[in-house]
Order: structure tokens, then sequence, then C-alpha cells
């Protein structure tokens, strides 16, 4: 898995499937352990870092403990919103919402070598990613959460089925409530990818959770 750690971003991004969103709201108490357990099982492709609580320094020193397990265990490290610290503990990119940095001055921060991602919530927001110089997109609500209060009502599969063409190139994750019991419909509707957090975090063995939802995704092409 270390050899994964050198190839370039955008290459280990095309091929990624499971997207680990991770922090203290989708993880409880243990949450760092939790991602510790999921990244060694080596089914965690991509680890976002979202902790809206913690000051910047904070964060930081948590990021930079990511980074060294993500270069251990082959996966890309991601900031939530915290575009400006991206450089600071070597991130892979960032990762903005509606209520961040806007994307085109993310992207002006992050210079070109980084990732940077977007949430998007319908077909139209992830036609006009395109624009936005992002690299790849979220899309959700799929379902409900119990560890995230909605802004917007669960999509589903529909969301999916409606959003796929729209991305073409870029890669799309949906997010959103996705647990293994739901996870079949999102693959029937077209997705080859899922970003997760608490279905992993929140186990009883984080790495069993990891494994079995990236196993339940088409094999990569």
């Amino acid at each position: 898995m270390r050899s994964e750690a050198h190839a370039p971003r955008r290459e280990r991004l095309s091929r990624a499937r499971l997207y680990l969103v991770a922090g203290s709201a989708s993880g409880g108490p243990d949450w760092w352990t939790a991602v510790e357990r999921a990244l060694t099982s080596g089914a965690v492709d991509v680890l976002q870092l979202r902790d809206k609580e913690l000051d910047d320094a904070a964060f930081l020193a948590l990021a930079r403990q990511a980074r060294a397990l993500c270069d251990a265990c082959g996966a890309l490290l991601i900031v939530n919103d915290r575009v400006s610290l991206a450089a600071l503990c070597d991130a892979d990119g960032a990762h903005v919402g509606e209520s961040d940095l806007p994307a085109g001055l993310a992207r002006l921060l992050l210079g070109d070598e980084r990732l940077l991602g977007l949430s998007t919530h319908d077909a139209a927001e992830v036609e006009a990613a395109h624009g936005q110089g992002v690299d790849y997109v979220g899309l959700g609500p799929c379902f409900s959460s119990e560890t995230k209060t909605l802004r917007r009502a669960p999509g589903g599969p529909a969301l999916v089925v409606a959003a796929l063409p729209c991305a073409r190139d870029l890669p799309l994750f949906p997010i959103g409530g996705i647990t293994p019991e739901n996870a079949a419909s999102l693959v029937a509707a077209g997705a080859r990818r899922r970003a997760v957090g608490a279905a992993v975090l929140r186990a009883a063995d984080p790495a069993a959770a990891a494994l079995r939802l990236a196993g339940l995704l088409p094999p990569a092409p």
C-alpha cells in the first residue's frame, strides 16, 4: 500500500472507490481509533478530515497525524474547509461545501497540484462543478443521517440516476446515510463510488465495516 502514496494524486483519485469522512460528529468519542482501524483494513482510498469545532492549531496537529496514517495505508488525505492549512499538513487536497470558501477561491489558494472537492446536491450543481476547477464532487444527501441535520430531503437512488450523466469525467461520490443495507440501491442506480462516515466509524469493527462497504461496490474498471 505504501507505494501507492507515490502515484500522482489525480491518478489515485480516479481509482478511488471508498471515501471516509471522519470527525467527532460522525464518529463519536472514539472516532480516531475507528479511523486508524478502518484505514489499516486497506479498503479506504480517501480520508477526509472534518471537524468544525477544532481551532486551526488543533486541527493542524490532527491533520499531521492523519497524514502519517494515510501514508502508511496508501490513502489520500483531504481536509474539509481548511484550505489554508492543506499545504501546512501536506494534505492531498481540500473539500468545500456551500457554506465554505467558494470553489474558485479555494483553487487559487490550493494551486494546481492539490485536489479540490465540492459538495453538490443535484444534477444542476454537478453540471456547474465543471467550471469551478474541482477534481471530484460529493453528491447528497442520498439517505437520512443520524449524525447530521439535513437541509434538504434525501434524494435516494433517483438523485444518483439524475446526476451521474452530468458528472462525465468527474469522480462522483454519493454521500449521506449510506449503510450496507441501502448501498446496493445506489449501485443499481449506477454509482461506482461512495462516501461514508458513521457506517464505518460507529461500527463495532470499523475495519470489517470498511471492507464490507468497499466489497459491495462493483469491481474497479
